[in-house]
């Protein structure tokens, strides 16, 4: 219903979902799901219609199951196509059904191979070589595409699971795993999820995996020839955890485990409940990536306990999540930690409003999607304007002291639930007038309407402690400087050895700044740091980004094999694009696309294509 959702189908102003048990087989040789989604449904008025989302289906067959178990078979029309949002499943109930009623329906279902939601890996494709793999991942609207539902944030659902894998494959979900069963060549994995999600927290991932416990509550999963590296580098989860739960409130969902996936993994961290996927580009070997960690915990609660109720009001997601981190990051590592980070995310939002264009209306804290697919909104505008907004308001009022109270409060007020701006703004007003009344007036010197709708940079600049940053600013300048006569020989590697990954990214980001640069001055800064070979992805890719910004295509097979190891879209979208711009490069570009486009997940080989202007 787009007065609810402008990106669903569903008609969410009719029924609701409140509950979904999948049965399914995972067919590894036809490289799909079958079985049976059961719907545990509430009409919300009268009707004699249900209407779900679903995307590349082949919906087989649905019944209508009465208080008393039994099936009446129901008419399903899947005439209603949408370009963007796929096929409507419309399913007309024998008779109709009053505001308040409960019923069920069982769906018989068959995925496809054009679903954005799964990708099924080979085994060439897995580490170990040895066994096929698949996951799942249906953020934003591909949850539809793993089974018809309700797909919109605005519906909030428990679901439970039975999943059919080929021996000696494991099954894990973003859910309690309750019990296993043999049944001849296959295992029975049984799943439930108590606490209500929204559909695009359904996840699951298919393997030959293997777990290494953390702590009570923690383990890490991964391909057993890769599970004592990713052991040792996520070792510290428990204590990011604890800090968490003393910032905001206590941790709900019973397991926090992580799950280092295949390198085609397109997103940093996915914050499926108990079940978080990370990217292996994580692995740095010292634990300095490990602020993606803090970010999808913290998602626990902003996102998986209080989400948006659609995808206009991602920021209340992604903007709450990145100001959570940040403030968990301080808490760990120091306050100098956190402001190097919002240093780093304005300069990530400015680069996104550059990317989409200053008057971009996608640039909007809160843009109107009716019409346009979320994936093609995302970017860093809402984790970056979101969390600048939020860092603003805490100055603004007074401080930690003032505004973490109310974060809390805000947190407990809306947990369980799906909610819009309005909803949040509205509860910030009503808490700082029950709690703190000369605060309102501050809050009424605000331009709202500037910070939600507005195009662009925020109305506001926020003042950060630019301390942190001098060393590595101090640096680029000598190089900056250097380069005019060649004078080298003052650096050496000892330059950096103390820099924090941020100061990394700081350093190459402020010589990015002055691209291009000579190629003897890069050749210099290569020799002197070796960085195409440096382990820590983001220092890597940052020092690519500098390298292809400038032309310097000594670079190239180091780009080919970070476009051909991974397939994170923060790397792999930009390297692609200032590859593709290089007057030497659009030809390689897009060859490697064309190579690698069936390595890459769904939703970033159709990122990148648009990006290269592929699409046919």
């Amino acid at each position: 219903m787009f007065e609810i959702d402008p990106n669903s189908l569903s008609n969410l102003d009719k029924v609701t979902t409140t509950h979904v048990h999948l049965d399914v087989t995972v067919d590894f040789g036809a490289k799909i799901l079958r079985g049976t989604a059961a719907l545990e449904m509430q009409a919300i008025e009268p009707t004699k219609e249900v209407v779900l989302d679903s995307a590349h289906l082949v919906i087989k067959s649905a019944n209508v199951i009465d208080s008393a178990g039994k099936a009446t078979v129901l008419s399903v029309d899947t005439s209603t196509v949408h370009d963007v949002y796929g096929t409507a499943v419309r399913l007309e109930l024998p008779e109709a059904v009053a505001g308040g009623d409960k019923f069920r329906i069982v769906i018989e279902y068959e995925t496809t191979s054009k679903g954005g939601a799964i990708q099924f890996l080979t085994p060439e494709q897995t580490q170990g070589k040895k066994h096929p793999y698949l996951f799942t991942q249906c953020e934003e609207i591909h949850a539809r595409s793993m089974f018809p539902c309700q797909d919109s944030p605005s519906v909030k659902i428990s679901y439970s699971a039975d999943v059919r894998v080929p021996k000696p494959l494991t099954a894990l979900m973003s859910a309690i795993a309750t019990s296993q069963r043999d049944e001849g060549d296959a295992t029975v994995f049984s799943f439930e999820q108590k606490i209500t999600i929204p559909s695009y927290l359904v996840a699951l991932v298919v393997g030959n995996l293997a777990m290494a416990k953390i702590s009570d509550r923690c383990a890490v999963w991964s391909e057993p020839d890769n599970l004592e590296a990713c052991a040792w580098e996520f070792a510290e989860m428990e204590t990011i955890l604890q800090t968490a739960e003393d910032l905001i409130t206590p941790y709900v969902w019973g397991r926090y485990d992580l799950l280092v996936l295949p390198g085609s993994f397109p997103f940093g961290g996915m914050e499926n409940p108990c079940l978080t996927f990370v990217t292996p580009t994580l692995l740095a070997g010292d634990r300095s990536l490990t602020d993606v960690i803090a970010h999808e915990i913290a998602h626990s609660w902003s996102g998986n306990l209080v989400t948006a109720k659609n995808w206009e009001h991602f920021w209340l997601n992604e903007g709450w999540t990145t100001y959570f981190e940040r403030k968990i990051v301080a808490r760990l590592n120091g306050e100098d930690s956190r402001q190097l980070s919002c240093i780093i995310g304005e300069a990530d939002l400015q680069e996104s409003v550059c990317f989409y264009g200053k008057d971009s209306p996608l640039t909007a804290l809160v843009p109107k999607l009716d019409g346009i697919d979320p994936d093609d909104a995302y970017s860093t505008v809402p984790y970056d304007k979101g969390a600048h907004l939020l860092y603003y308001l805490e100055q603004h009022l007074g401080g930690p002291a003032v505004f973490e109270p109310y974060m809390r409060s805000y947190i407990n007020e809306f947990q369980g639930k799906s909610i819009d701006t309005s909803d949040w703004k509205n509860y910030l007003f009503s808490y700082f007038a029950s709690h703190d009344p000369a605060k309102v007036e501050l809050l009424n010197q605000i331009e709202w309407d500037k910070w939600f709708n507005a195009p662009g940079m925020p109305p506001v600049g926020n003042k950060y402690d630019e301390r942190p940053q001098k060393v590595c600013l101090h640096l680029a300048e000598r190089w900056i400087n250097a380069a005019k006569d060649s004078s080298y020989a003052q650096f050496s590697p000892k330059d950096i050895e103390p820099f924090s990954t941020m100061q990394n990214v700081i350093f190459l980001t402020r010589l990015a700044d002055s691209a291009p640069l000579n190629e003897d001055t890069l050749a210099a800064i290569d020799s002197t740091y070796k960085l195409t070979g440096y382990r820590n992805c983001e220092v890597r890719f940052s020092w690519l980004s500098l390298a292809l910004k400038s032309n310097y295509m000594a670079v190239v097979d180091a780009v080919i094999d970070m476009l051909s190891t991974q397939g994170r879209m923060k790397y792999t979208r930009p390297l692609y694009r200032l590859l593709h711009a290089c007057p030497d490069g659009r030809e390689l570009a897009e060859k490697t696309f064309q190579r690698l486009r069936g390595y890459y997940h769904p939703i970033c080989a159709r990122m990148v294509e648009k990006d290269l202007g592929l699409q046919q």
